[in-house]
C-alpha cells in the first residue's frame, strides 16, 4: 500500500502540514496560489525505505506491525542486514532468516559505498558465510544479550576488521547511524498521526523563520 504524502506550507508564522497543497491558508483564509516562494507547497521525504529495494543495508522496523501502522514508539524493534538482492537476513530464537518480504517499511542505513567494488561483489558471499556461523544457531540467542543487533553489528565489525578499521560498539553505531534516522522517523510519526485525525497540523515557526 502506497504511503500518504505529507505537504508543508508556510503561512501566517506558522508550518501548515496537510495531505494535499490546500488553496488557502486555514489559518487566514486567503489564498495561498499567489503567495512568496517560502509559501510554495513542498512534500515531505519519507525517512522509510522498501528494504528489500535497499541492497547491502541495515534496516531497523518495529517487531510487530510498520512504523505508520499504529508503532507506538516504545515497543521492540528489529534489525537485519540486506544482501544484494535485498533478502533480509536477521537473527531470533529460531536462528538466522533469509527474507524475502516483511521488510516493506524499513529505516535504511546503506552500508557499502559505490566505490568500494571490492566488497560489492563479495558482500554476498561474505553475508552468508557469517550468517553460517555456530554463534547464530537457535540456542545462542538471548533478548538481551545476544539477538538481532548483535548479529547486525558482529557482521558489520566482520566488514571493518577485514577492512583494516576499527569496530565499532553498539553505542558508537546506534548514536552515529542509527538516531539520525529515528529522529527524522519520530517526526514523520507525529506528523503522519496528526493528519490521519485532522485534515491540517499547524506548528509555529521560530521568529527567525517568519517570513511570510
Amino acid at each position: 500500500m502506497a504511503e500518504a504524502a505529507i505537504v508543508r506550507v508556510r503561512h501566517c508564522g506558522a508550518a501548515i502540514f496537510s495531505r494535499r497543497a490546500p488553496e488557502r491558508c486555514p489559518a487566514c483564509g486567503r489564498p495561498l496560489s499567489g503567495s512568496a516562494l517560502p509559501a510554495a507547497p513542498l512534500r515531505l521525504p519519507s525517512p522509510f525505505r522498501h528494504g528489500h529495494r535497499q541492497p547491502r543495508a541495515f534496516l531497523l522496523r518495529p517487531t510487530a506491525g510498520t512504523f505508520l501502522g499504529g508503532y507506538d514508539g516504545k515497543s521492540d524493534l528489529h534489525v537485519g542486514i540486506t544482501n544484494s538482492n535485498g533478502v533480509v537476513y536477521n537473527y531470533d530464537a529460531e536462528g538466522v532468516h533469509r527474507a524475502g518480504t516483511g521488510w516493506e517499511q524499513c529505516i535504511s542505513v546503506p552500508l557499502v559505498q559505490p566505490h568500494m567494488f571490492g566488497l560489492l561483489q563479495q558482500w554476498d558471499q561474505l553475508l552468508e558465510e557469517f550468517s553460517a556461523g555456530e554463534a547464530w544457531l537457535p540456542h545462542r540467542y538471548d533478548e538481551h544479550e545476544h539477538n538481532c543487533y548483535t548479529y547486525a553489528l558482529a557482521f558489520i565489525n566482520s566488514i571493518l576488521t577485514a577492512q583494516g578499521k576499527r569496530e565499532m560498539s553498539k553505542s558508537e553505531f546506534t548514536e552515529k547511524f542509527v538516531i539520525p534516522q529515528t529522529k527524522r522517523a519520530a517526526r514523520y510519526m507525529t506528523l503522519h498521526q496528526e493528519l490521519t485525525a485532522n485534515d491540517f497540523y499547524i506548528v509555529p515557526l521560530p521568529q527567525q523563520e517568519k517570513q511570510c
